[in-house]
């Protein structure tokens, strides 16, 4: 989490830190016996518990762990799986060869697109910049019913990738969801895609016994999409969820982006695409949720982010 310069007189009694230089003013402690679930660290990512002096550690709360959130919100491209690069890129290009569109999206090119949330906007986004298709409408609001007619084929190709499981979910996500639901932690996936797809990664991968449990919030369900916090918004009012309370998983900088606009804590599991990408401001940072590298990300380590407090120094 990250702390303004100027608020070097705030010590926080659970702190994590993408590296200690992004603190000016803050000490991290190596010398006291920190609790489990700060142990095993590395200066990219620290767990400390901090008081004035070494004694006072005793004086801390040690019950963070206990904690956990109200709900999870998971985005589902890239990080329930890693779908773009071979899933969906793929059954763009499908689509467009269907068609007899000569239009292909490379790999640097697509990830180039990612920046764009939603499939239909990427497809305009991209036809406006390199020119429309030869016999594509004028129109704009006919432009707009194309690009949805050749969204809808790519959803249905997309889907028979799922269907066939070519694309597995990534390592830890079952092992969450399953955590969260069986302690009664509302879990629900946000995302900019499709809300067929989206069920259909959900119930197939993850399961149709936990698919009933898991609340989807997907494709136009709102006016706008990613880097905008509505989607997330929206979850929370559903759930009935404080947004503080909530812990969201993302893997890209426009979904960091909206779950911090949210007032959300937001964890990170870096994907293909966003492996190099700058995440500033995220809560916490991994390579995916089974990474035990420094700690185990798991529904306590959530519920700590949640439950951070401050003391005057």
């Amino acid at each position: 989490m990250a702390l303004a310069p100027s608020s070097a007189n705030l010590v926080p009694i659970f702190v994590h830190s993408l590296s200690s230089s992004s603190f000016p003013g803050l000490r991290l402690c190596h010398s006291c016996i920190l609790s489990p679930c700060a142990r095993s660290l590395t200066s990219q990512r620290r767990i400390c518990l901090l008081g004035r002096k070494r004694n006072d550690h005793a004086k801390l709360p040690l019950t963070l762990c206990e904690a956990f959130p109200d709900a999870l919100l998971f985005d589902c491209d890239g990080v329930l799986v890693d779908t773009e690069r071979d899933g969906h890129r793929v059954s763009f290009n499908d689509t467009f060869a269907e068609r007899g569109l000569n239009v292909t999206w490379n790999v640097g090119l697509y990830g180039e697109l990612l920046k764009i949330g939603g499939g239909k906007e990427r497809m305009i986004a991209y036809f406006n910049q390199v020119g429309w298709p030869v016999g594509a409408p004028q129109d704009e609001k006919e432009r707009n019913d194309f690009v949805a007619s050749l969204h809808k084929r790519k959803t249905d190709r997309f889907m028979e990738l799922i269907e066939k499981r070519s694309l597995p979910l990534r390592p830890g996500v079952a092992r969450m969801v399953d955590d969260a639901l069986s302690n009664g932690v509302k879990v629900a996936v946000c995302s900019t895609s499709n809300e067929k797809a989206v069920s259909a990664i959900v119930k197939v991968l993850l399961g149709s016994r936990q698919a009933e449990s898991i609340s989807i919030f997907a494709g136009d369900i709102v006016p706008h999409k990613k880097p905008d916090p509505a989607i997330y918004l929206l979850a929370a009012a559903a759930l009935a969820v404080d947004p503080a309370r909530c812990v969201v998983i993302e893997d890209s900088a426009i979904g960091l982006a909206a779950a911090k606009a949210a007032g959300m804590k937001c964890i990170i599991t870096k994907s293909w695409y966003t492996a190099e990408d700058n995440f500033d401001g995220a809560d916490a940072i991994f390579d995916c949720i089974a990474d035990i590298s420094d700690m185990n990300f798991d529904l306590k380590f959530c519920g700590n982010l949640i439950e951070m407090k401050y003391t005057k120094i």
